[in-house]
């Protein structure tokens, strides 16, 4: 007699639920290898990734304001911002924590005008459960009243989360608002010199190290 195998799916099941902050831009998808690539097709700056040293891309990519504006323009038309790649593991892991039931939101610094290719980017990538927010993390422009998907950092900063994951240290002082969080802090060249406000941020090598936190978060 033969017995065949069978498989089960099980959920994970986790004691408490999370409210977790996502950063997009270099956490979700590579956008520094991306910009990186067009730097070089419009000036040929061919910096190495691991040389990118600072948040800074126009120091970073040695441009001056003139080519970094042409840089940024060229790289949130909708058809750039729906072709960066995902970083490894992060759609999986994200999905995981939704079926989890944990409150999941992703909070990005880009321009409200790259709202809409950025929310087709996720609901391509299979993140269409999970809400996108712009916020102008680092004063670059002005809020856009009553949108359903921008926030003030005042808004920001009146929410509650337990969990946050980002990797620019120009926003380690926003997410200082929200207390006694866990903060993992994605490493990337840029932030590797960075000093962490405390022993709540914890650098992360990637998506399976940050799972791991908010485990023992």
């Amino acid at each position: 007699m033969r017995f065949r195998t069978v498989h089960f799916s099980v959920k994970e099941v986790w004691t408490n639920t999370m409210k977790i902050y996502i950063d997009f831009d270099d956490v979700i998808c590579e956008t520094a290898r991306y910009l990186k690539q067009i730097a070089n097709e419009l000036f040929g700056m061919d910096v190495p990734y691991d040389q990118i040293e600072f948040f800074n891309l126009m120091k970073s990519f040695h441009l001056n304001e003139e080519q970094y504006d042409q840089m940024m323009e060229v790289a949130h038309r909708p058809e750039k911002l729906l072709a960066y790649e995902e970083t490894a593991g992060a759609v999986e892991t994200i999905n995981q924590w939704v079926d989890a039931g944990h409150d999941v939101k992703i909070i990005t610094g880009r321009p409200f005008n790259a709202y809409e290719p950025s929310h087709l980017w996720l609901d391509q990538h299979g993140l269409n459960r999970v809400p996108l927010y712009c916020v102008d993390k680092y004063g670059r422009e002005n809020t856009i009243k009553n949108s359903t998907f921008n926030m003030t950092l005042d808004q920001l900063y009146s929410m509650e989360f337990d969990f946050v994951i980002e990797d620019s240290p120009l926003a380690f002082e926003h997410v200082l608002h929200f207390g006694d969080c866990k903060v993992a802090v994605f490493n990337r060249p840029w932030n590797k010199q960075a000093e962490l406000p405390n022993v709540n941020f914890v650098r992360c090598a990637g998506w399976g190290e940050i799972n791991q936190l908010l485990k023992e978060s």
